[in-house]
């Protein structure tokens, strides 16, 4: 990992981190283009002063709540929709600050790390129950459409937890790199983007576009999955392979 001088002021270390960004292949849009720039800028403020990565992913976790907490409390409204996506968007944001500044810092920790993928854990699993939960408390549809969010949970926690644990066993040779990622990666992903999904909360008060919206992310998220599945387990096979 590259080291970033922190003796600077805020733009230079921005800067700096611009230049020693990993690689973008295969990142969503939204991701890549928007959320690091804003976790770097949240990096580069937070490094002027003695806060860590930690307290970033603590940020982070605080202001997920905040938004889903306001899906979960909030009757459905254009403000509580427009306070909600901005606070998952800010929460996001942190999410990426906290890799940042740890390296301004120079490097991360094992702890630290584990402290990240955790939280991200808990944060893929939450929304969809703050939406189940909103749904079935302001919403007028049939049960059957709250599988809607449960599906979607159990789709987006499986190929987080796939990734994961696919790049920690295979950590030593890495089993995939910016070379490996299809020409058109980033529009691929583009249903997994945490910010694209944010979004669509700003439909939350319209329960059948939010619906619809959501449902088909939902499927094109099924869809990655099986794809990922497949991948990964054929990377890893390939792996022992080559080892034997």
């Amino acid at each position: 990992m590259t080291q970033v001088d922190t003796k600077q002021g805020v733009r230079e270390a921005y800067q700096q981190l611009a230049n020693a960004q990993k690689s973008g292949a295969g990142v969503p849009w939204y991701m890549r283009a928007v959320n690091r720039r804003l976790g770097r800028a949240i990096a580069s403020v937070a490094a002027q002063g003695r806060l860590t990565p930690n307290h970033m992913t603590a940020a982070s976790f605080a202001s997920f709540l905040g938004g889903a907490a306001l899906l979960v409390a909030v009757s459905p409204s254009a403000a509580s929709a427009i306070g909600a996506m901005l606070l998952l968007q800010l929460g996001f944001a942190f999410d990426s600050a906290d890799g940042q500044l740890a390296r301004l810092r120079g490097g991360g920790s094992p702890a630290g790390e584990w402290l990240d993928h955790v939280v991200d854990s808990g944060r893929h699993l939450l929304f969809h129950l703050a939406v189940l939960v909103g749904l079935h408390r302001y919403a007028d549809v049939p049960d059957v459409v709250l599988l809607i969010p449960l599906a979607f949970g159990l789709v987006s926690t499986v190929r987080f937890f796939a990734q994961i644990l696919a790049e920690q066993l295979a950590r030593r040779d890495p089993i995939a790199g910016p070379d490996s990622v299809p020409k058109f990666g980033t529009w691929i992903q583009a249903p997994a983007d945490t910010g694209l999904l944010n979004f669509v909360v700003l439909l939350w008060p319209l329960t059948t576009g939010f619906l619809w919206a959501y449902g088909v992310m939902g499927a094109l998220n099924a869809l990655l999955l099986a794809a990922t599945l497949v991948r990964r387990y054929r990377e890893l096979a390939a792996l022992a392979r080559s080892s034997a």
